[in-house]
């Protein structure tokens, strides 16, 4: 099962779940090489010049708060994606090269 951002459920067999997985994968990237000071408004400013983004994420520590290097950034397209990850991957941010890759489960 899967879940929508409502909080409903959806089986991972209907062809919507599928449907929304494999867009979800070709449009969300990993992050990797962030320094530990860059925060989520941060990765938005930074990213959002590439297209509409739905959502950030910088993965932390739940004890310490503290950051732990990587995040992820969700887009409404996957062209918006594929441009972002074309521009971004090599570059420095906050002092850091970070490393794209598209974002997949498993």
């Amino acid at each position: 099962m899967h879940r929508l951002r409502s909080g409903s459920r959806l089986c991972s067999s209907s062809p919507l779940a599928r449907w929304l997985v494999s867009r979800h994968s070709c449009s969300k990237l990993f992050v990797g090489g962030l320094s530990y000071d860059t925060n989520e408004t941060v990765l938005k400013d930074a990213f959002g010049q590439h297209g509409e983004i739905i959502e950030v994420k910088v993965i932390c520590n739940h004890v310490t708060g503290k950051s732990k290097g990587y995040g992820f950034v969700w887009f409404n397209s996957e062209t918006a994606a594929s441009t972002a990850l074309r521009e971004m991957d090599g570059r420095l941010l906050d002092g850091r090269t970070v490393r794209i890759e598209y974002a997949h489960k498993g």
